[in-house]
């Protein structure tokens, strides 16, 4: 009996530090297990992270750190269906922006009524859509995106759930959706993110009254021309830094751009 209640306690030990990682969690509006950090104090900054990626992108950028420096709490989640999150299969969880929902929870549940947001790639998508649904957002900064995105039929939208649903049948894509496997992503949860993915029309953009900085890398052409969402977004500033889609964010330049505009 002294021995099973022994090895029950080591299995539960082992199960809480398989677990522990995990942590910080908060239950979203549908009971979906969100993962989130907080470092810095003052004021709040949410960092919203790309396609194929988690908040660790952030974490190896060095804007989080700077931002923490210059004074700010920095928030990073693992949007749902990424990284620590859970990832629910059905079409439900990621309908009607259940996304942003999860922000907004977050924002609520830690207490925040004002806070700026810093999205980079389809974080910037979210971003857009966030600055439609939530009064409460300050600042905004988009990276690494055009104004295509708010084309509900936009080509790369469109291609890359195929890609992800029809093996073999965006050749183009295959390497991003190889890299995902070998990262162990969950491929249908990415073809829910693109299927689902919030689009926002160029009259809710031109209807945006907050300051909204734009940022692009010099050799980034993934996702269009940054200047064209320069255009649809009232006042917005658009700024050129080093690097591919993959690499700008990480930059120093992108750090400088993105501190001096939220500390402005």
């Amino acid at each position: 009996m002294k021995l099973i209640l022994f090895l029950l306690c080591l299995l539960s030990v082992f199960t809480g530090h398989a677990q522990a990682p995990r942590d910080p969690l908060f239950i979203s509006f549908d009971g979906t297990k969100i993962h989130y950090d907080i470092i810095g104090e003052g004021k709040p900054v949410v960092l919203l992270h790309g396609f194929i990626s988690t908040s660790e992108s952030w974490k190896r950028a060095p804007v989080r750190q700077a931002l923490a420096d210059a004074g700010f709490k920095v928030i990073t989640l693992d949007l749902r269906g990424n990284g620590l999150s859970d990832k629910p299969h059905s079409a439900e969880a990621y309908d009607n922006n259940a996304e942003l929902k999860d922000v907004m929870a977050l924002v609520q549940y830690l207490g925040i009524t004002s806070y700026d947001v810093v999205g980079y790639s389809r974080g910037a998508i979210l971003t857009a859509k966030l600055l439609t649904m939530d009064k409460e957002v300050r600042r905004a900064v988009m990276g690494g995106i055009s104004v295509d995105f708010s084309d509900p039929n936009w080509i790369r939208r469109k291609n890359f759930h195929e890609a992800l649903t029809k093996p073999g049948s965006h050749p183009e894509l295959q390497p991003a959706v190889d890299n995902a496997k070998k990262a162990g992503a969950d491929t249908l949860v990415l073809a829910r993110l693109q299927e689902f993915q919030p689009v926002t029309s160029r009259t809710d953009l031109g209807k945006i009254k907050i300051p909204v900085l734009v940022v692009n890398g010099d050799q980034d052409k993934d996702n269009g021309d940054p200047q064209t969402l320069v255009e649809a977004i009232p006042g917005s500033k658009l700024v050129i830094v080093p690097g591919n889609h993959g690499g700008a964010m990480r930059t120093p330049e992108f750090s400088k751009a993105v501190v001096e505009f939220l500390t402005k």
